[in-house]
């Protein structure tokens, strides 16, 4: 799995969905949840878009804002999952 087209496909998945703005100038590093962009609940939806799209699947306790609060994060997060 390369990590470009990771990035690519999360990214309009949070643009679209979870921020519900496709033409926001997002960061890589750039807080979501901490900078109010969306809220902790949308982690359970990146959790489902992450197993149905790229067939990973993320356990609940991963699911925290510490460890995804970024796009960086959760490509990481994705990419650890692709690994194992």
């Amino acid at each position: 799995m390369d990590r470009n087209d990771v990035k690519g496909k999360l990214r309009a998945f949070v643009l679209a969905e979870l921020i519900r703005n496709p033409n926001y100038n997002l960061q890589d590093d750039e807080p979501l949840i901490t900078g109010g962009l969306i809220d902790s609940f949308s982690l359970a939806h990146f959790g489902v878009f992450v197993e149905e799209t790229f067939d990973i699947y993320i356990p609940d306790p991963d699911l925290t804002v510490d460890n995804l609060d970024t796009l960086d994060q959760m490509i990481d997060r994705i990419m650890q999952g692709a690994a194992s």
